[in-house]
């Protein structure tokens, strides 16, 4: 399992609710034709983060990279009007973001001790 994060800021006109609902329908499409395992997405509560935390977090879930490939790939294929609406809308909104992938660790392969040999 993999978990890839969206640390998103929206633009000042953006609204927060519009934006959830553009990404529910883009995020739950990706989930129903398996091309990500779950997501969820959070907002920041009462303001309370430090200075590199933004405002928005979104968390995919994907089984591996392969599985992440698939679903960047997805997203240039076979991608209905609706999907290219709800995406175009809700990628619209965001002023800024910062990704990250992360995987469980310590890890079954132990990959660390294969880096050190």
């Amino acid at each position: 399992m993999n978990l890839y994060h969206c640390m998103i800021e929206l633009k000042d006109d953006a609204h927060a609710l519009a934006f959830a609902a553009a990404a529910d329908k883009w995020l739950s499409s990706l989930t129903k034709a398996g091309h990500v395992r779950s997501w969820q997405l959070f907002r920041r509560k009462f303001g309370l983060a430090s200075c590199d935390h933004t405002d928005i977090l979104i968390l995919i879930e994907v089984e591996s990279l392969a599985h992440l490939d698939t679903a960047f790939r997805s997203l240039c294929e076979d991608v209905s009007d609706e999907d290219t609406r709800s995406y175009e809308l809700m990628h619209a909104m965001i002023r800024t973001s910062k990704v990250g992938l992360y995987r469980p660790y310590p890890d079954a392969a132990q990959r660390e001790h294969v880096a050190l040999i």
